[in-house]
């Protein structure tokens, strides 16, 4: 609330932006927005959060994606990946006139390059596209207490796209807002290393590749952005080609393992929270077709399918955990002896 209001009184009614970065020294007469660097640091917390909940929700470690991150406290003299976009815009912007890093409402969809993008603002404004293609207001309860988050291309290479691009749009412009992107060091590799490890199919377009190429090449980000849009939506939650076994049992909303799918009168089958949202649309969003909840009955073969997996899944966790806290033990258990030894060889000489 204190930066919006602060964002507001420092751009006194003119359309504006101010980009700031932890660690980056102002510039001789530069001045900045009040409370910059407590929302940087407040918005960075909750990044990080969603993106370990996000790991947790694919199966993996919470930690899994931190060596890609910026250390925590940031080095000094070292300024910061990530980035806090301050602007404040109203309706008097013409027609076409864009401010840095915020796209215009006559402006193609936009999607953000890193791997989480947290969005604050006074009022709503930004439209959001669903698997279906359409576009949808998704910071309708806007306000200095809510948080709109937009995952990235960044986050969809890392996941081998188990976790699809935003596409986003601006359709008011009468805001004040704060955008904090989570952004991965110059230094990081962006690879799949731990998406395959959990036993996820993964495509050749998903090589290692470094982050500070990987954020520079303009053509890749054009390119990803029309291919998504030419993505067929053939059923629920498929945004890659070749889905995993994981992905094809569970539900795309939730992630949850679909052992209360049900089966419609069209013979499609959904569970979790995609059953719920077909249930109130009353309509199939595969083949658009009408759906009688007191028609549905239970898909007994998909729910015996997704438990054994899920059965598996957990054994390969647990497993992976227990081998994790033997080498742990391990290491810690060498270490001490090289202590002891070095303490005894110090008494002999």
């Amino acid at each position: 609330r204190c930066a919006l209001e602060s964002a507001r009184a420092f751009f006194r009614g003119r359309h504006a932006a101010y980009l700031y970065r932890a660690g980056r020294n102002l510039e001789d007469g530069e001045l900045s927005p009040a409370c910059m660097a407590d929302a940087f640091r407040c918005l960075g917390k909750a990044a990080r959060a969603a993106l370990c909940a996000i790991a947790r929700h694919l199966r993996l470690r919470t930690d899994v994606f931190n060596q890609l991150l910026d250390d925590t406290p940031l080095p000094v003299n070292e300024v910061s990946s990530s980035e806090l976009l301050v602007a404040y815009t109203h309706e008097q912007l013409q027609s076409g006139q864009t401010l840095m890093g915020c796209p215009s409402r006559s402006s193609m969809p936009q999607v953000d390059r890193g791997f989480v993008t947290l969005v604050a603002s006074d009022y709503p404004g930004i439209e959001v596209c669903d698997p279906n293609g359409h576009w949808y207001l998704a910071d309708g309860v806007s306000g200095p207490n809510n948080l709109l988050l937009l995952t990235g291309r960044a986050l969809s290479h890392v996941t081998a796209g188990l976790c699809p691009i935003s596409q986003y749009r601006v359709t008011n412009e009468n805001r004040a807002s704060l955008t904090f992107r989570l952004v991965p060091h110059a230094n990081a590799i962006l690879d799949c290393s731990p998406i395959l490890a959990a036993g996820h199919c993964i495509r050749r377009v998903y090589q290692p590749i470094p982050a500070s190429q990987f954020m520079d090449d303009s053509y890749a980000e054009e390119h990803a952005v029309s291919s998504h849009l030419e993505e067929p939506s053939e059923s629920q939650g498929n945004f890659v080609s070749d889905p995993s076994l994981r992905s094809v049992l569970s539900d795309p909303l939730s992630g949850a393992f679909l052992e209360d799918a049900m089966v419609l009168q069209c013979g499609h089958s959904f569970g979790g929270v995609m059953l719920k949202k077909v249930i109130e649309m009353a309509r199939c969003t595969i083949c658009n077709g009408e759906v009688d909840p007191s028609s549905l009955f239970p898909n007994l073969a998909l729910r015996a399918v997704a438990t054994v997996v899920k059965m598996e899944d957990d054994r390969r966790l647990f497993h992976n955990a227990a081998l994790r806290k033997r080498r742990k033990d391990v290491t810690e258990h060498t270490d001490v002896l090289k202590r002891t030894g070095s303490s005894k060889v110090c008494i002999i000489l």
